[in-house]
């Protein structure tokens, strides 16, 4: 597939979007279609469980996010490729990695942007974002015009105990907005503790570097795609 490239500057994009935050106008933003180097996760890493949230109706808006046409996960070769050496170290601990998300389309980022906007909408609010108010999430930088996951390597995960047969407890939960998430939060059990440590720690041993407020979100150190946000939606087609 030839890349189609095309690019827009940040204000006219938010224009398009009607989320009248504050903006740089003077900011490019590279956008592309072109899903030529993207893949399977559930291909390149086959012991993955997939649990792509913003499929379902359970997330923090509380409805199935656009772009999200399929419950697939898609990452960059390259994340693939260092997220199975993670898969393979983790399994010989008896563990499996479970994803709640992976690439995701601009069209999502842009159903948050304008979710965040409304400030009607907060169904959701006891189970993801108790101790804020709406409309902080947007200046807090918990809602974002972009999103790295857009770049095609960054991953959302949690760990999946093969022994119970239950999700690693990491003393908290996935999207969860406040310092309860923070992977160096220490008001939380000695063990939960150190489950977040482990996944931090094979994560980093195959190139993954880790957000400071969120414990489930890594993405590819020498990621490919920098500065592009790609476009094409999480289908069956787009990688055909």
């Amino acid at each position: 597939m030839n890349k189609k490239i095309m690019y827009a500057t940040t204000a006219a994009m938010m224009l398009a979007l009607t989320a009248p935050a504050a903006v740089n106008a003077s900011d490019d933003v590279q956008l592309s279609d072109d899903a030529s180097d993207f893949v399977l996760v559930s291909e390149a890493v086959p012991d993955a469980i997939l649990e792509i949230r913003y499929y379902s109706t359970y997330n923090f808006v509380g409805e199935r996010i656009d772009g999200y046409e399929e419950p697939l996960a898609f990452l960059t070769k390259e994340a693939a490729e260092a997220l199975g050496e993670v898969s393979d170290e983790l399994v010989e601990k008896g563990y499996r990695l479970k994803i709640y998300d992976a690439y995701r389309p601009q069209m999502a980022v842009t159903h948050f942007m304008n979710w965040a906007l409304d400030p009607d909408d907060v169904k959701m609010k006891d189970y993801f974002y108790p101790e804020l108010e709406k409309d902080t999430l947007f200046p807090q930088g918990y809602i974002a015009e972009h999103s790295g996951h857009s770049r095609g390597s960054t991953v959302d995960l949690t760990l999946f105990d093969m022994t119970t047969e239950k999700e690693v407890d990491m003393g908290g939960t996935f999207d969860y907005f406040g310092e309860l998430s923070h992977p160096d939060y220490t008001e939380i059990t000695e063990e939960q503790y150190a489950n977040r440590m482990i996944l931090r720690e094979a994560m980093m041993n195959h190139g993954f570097r880790p957000l400071a407020e969120e414990w489930w979100h890594f993405t590819l150190e020498n990621e490919p795609y920098p500065d592009t946000y790609f476009t094409f939606p999480v289908n069956s087609e787009s990688l055909e």
